[in-house]
């Protein structure tokens, strides 16, 4: 499949404090790529990268034909770029439905005047994005929760909610931010299993950030680990499984005491 991001040689600091190190890597059209490593070790830089909310100091990101680096958050995720975040950022008070319908915002077309009064073009896009909204909550299975206020919501379906908001957003490279942070057993597998039908049934570039690694090494393609800012393997799971650096950065002084 043709690649459609390529990371090349991204440096990024803060105040002499190395977040990343040159690191490079490539993401083809329909792939689950996972990023993995320890605490610190430059997975949620990456992302802030590619969302433009930080620039690096030297390397390039380009996504389809676009050098990231040159643009603002707001331009990246009309490329198509969504995010889900590792905490919960919804709007409380609102229901499922109305926050999925803020996903639609950037596709949004009416002026001023034809949205305030409603006239018909306004209202033609309106329906055309409710029924949208509608196919993600039928996808994501959350139906019998559309109507509700997502402050009245278990923290595992809220997290659901915030996957059908970017989706509403029609991504074509969606990036998963530690999404089953914090669940129990059952809401994991949940999730895992939506991720797993986001690229299949509708076929959207994924690229997934968590610290359970039984999940990630479950769902993706292919792994990148990070350590130290510094990209220090990349394979298929079975191979990050048994890569002898990626062990000794999770493990660190324990593996080298057990060897000896």
């Amino acid at each position: 499949m043709p690649v459609v991001l390529e990371v090349e040689g991204v440096t990024l600091a803060f105040s002499g404090l190395v977040a990343l190190d040159g690191v490079s890597f490539d993401v083809r059209e329909g792939e689950l790529l996972a990023i993995i490593g320890p605490n610190g070790a430059g997975k949620t830089s990456i992302f802030n990268c590619l969302n433009g909310v930080y620039r690096p100091q030297s390397g390039r990101m380009r996504f389809l034909g676009h050098d990231l680096g040159r643009l603002r958050p707001h331009e990246i995720a009309r490329l198509g770029v969504a995010r889900v975040f590792q905490s919960i950022e919804l709007f409380p008070q609102m229901t499922v439905a109305d926050n999925l319908m803020l996903g639609r915002h950037h596709l949004m077309r009416a002026g001023l005047l034809a949205g305030s009064l409603w006239l018909g073009p306004a209202r033609r896009e309106e329906v055309r994005h409710r029924r949208r909204v509608e196919e993600v909550i039928d996808f994501l299975e959350m139906e019998a929760i559309r109507d509700h206020r997502v402050a009245g919501l278990p923290y595992g379906l809220q997290k659901r909610v915030q996957l059908g908001r970017a989706l509403a957003m029609e991504p074509k490279l969606l990036l998963l931010d530690e999404p089953v942070a914090g669940m129990n057993l059952e809401e994991t597998e949940d999730i895992a299993r939506f991720i797993l039908d986001v690229q299949e049934e509708l076929g959207v570039t994924q690229i997934i950030v968590d610290h359970d690694m039984a999940v990630v090494l479950d769902v993706a393609e292919r792994v990148v680990v990070l350590d130290f800012g510094r990209k220090i393997a990349e394979g298929t799971p079975q191979e990050i499984r048994t890569h002898p650096d990626v062990a000794r950065a999770y493990l660190g002084e324990q593996l080298e005491v057990a060897a000896s």
